[in-house]
């Protein structure tokens, strides 16, 4: 299994080409799922677990890697079908997200595909598992189906959206009220956490679920004779998205005049390093790794001092 997961370095190239890799497992039958290779550490049997007292139903218990206590989570029960079963033999994929690690017990793992993100659809309506993916692919004649792992987090931890008292200053709250936000995500979940932040202050809050449509927005404003630059206080947009990802978005907007002055911060539960090269190499003005909300509110006062020559 080591030699499934070369250095995240090796993929680097991907960036800005609206590409991506996703690691293929099941988890009960024969569907297929998958998230991003980028949030996966490790893939390895199962260590010994330790179950915890109360312990959320979707956890399966704790293990021990690395000197860390990694919370296991049984994936498939967490998205609505029947629990796995467990036993020693079982395979974790090890990942991190919003700079936290967890581990998720599958079925089985198949294989890293390669993709472009113009192949990443957005999921069927409905009810039931669609409730937990944030998008779908076609691997050869089968279709996969691409976790929303922010939301399987947020039902055993809900985010946290309060701003934290003394953080932003009265003079930028009273700056605040009225400013203008795009954000673009494909994870309802992640939409909403950060929109609660922003409007708890009085920013209005615009959305788009991909890049596709956070440019088309973008661009319909610029047409309509907007200076977008100055409309907007900041786009707020995540990495991986169906259709175009962040980096993409980044890369047509500095490319597009009408746009290219716009701050644009990169808001991913992809962290690390590789994150922060990225930035600069497509041309954000910022990085924030999900979900922090003391980040989100001390980004727009750095904004609004700025814009408003506090």
């Amino acid at each position: 299994m080591s030699n499934l997961l070369s250095s995240v370095d090796s993929r680097t190239n991907l960036v800005g080409r609206n590409r991506l890799e996703l690691l293929l497992f099941s988890l009960r039958g024969q569907q297929a799922y998958a998230i991003n290779v980028f949030k996966v550490r490790e893939v390895l049997p199962l260590p010994k677990v330790t179950v915890m007292p109360h312990q959320h139903p979707n956890i399966h218990g704790v293990v021990h890697l690395r000197g860390m206590a990694v919370p296991v989570y049984d994936l498939s029960r967490a998205i609505g079908l029947r629990p796995l079963d467990i036993n020693p033999d079982s395979t974790i994929i090890v990942t991190e997200y919003n700079s936290a690690v967890q581990a998720f017990v599958v079925g089985s793992v198949d294989r890293i595909i390669n993709m472009n993100w113009e192949d990443i659809k957005p999921p069927p309506s409905g009810s039931g598992r669609h409730h937990f993916l944030t998008a779908i692919t076609h691997d050869e004649d089968r279709i996969v189906e691409i976790i929303d792992v922010e939301k399987v987090l947020s039902e055993v931890q809900p985010a946290v959206t309060d701003i934290p008292a003394g953080v932003l200053e009265e003079e930028v709250l009273a700056q605040a009220s009225g400013r203008e936000i795009l954000m673009v995500d494909d994870s309802l979940t992640a939409l909403a956490q950060a929109k609660a932040t922003f409007e708890s202050i009085g920013i209005v809050v615009h959305q788009a679920t991909d890049g596709a449509k956070g440019l088309e927005r973008l661009r319909a404003w610029a047409d309509a004779g907007e200076n977008v630059a100055e409309k907007l206080l900041m786009l707020v947009t995540d990495a991986e998205m169906p259709v175009m990802d962040g980096y993409m978005l980044t890369t047509e907007i500095r490319r597009d005049p009408q746009l290219r002055d716009l701050f644009i911060a990169l808001h991913t539960s992809l962290s690390g390093s590789f994150n922060e090269a990225m930035v600069k190499k497509v041309g954000c003005d910022a990085f924030l790794s999900k979900f922090h909300p003391e980040d989100l509110a001390k980004l727009v006062q750095e904004r609004i001092r700025a814009v408003a020559d506090l």
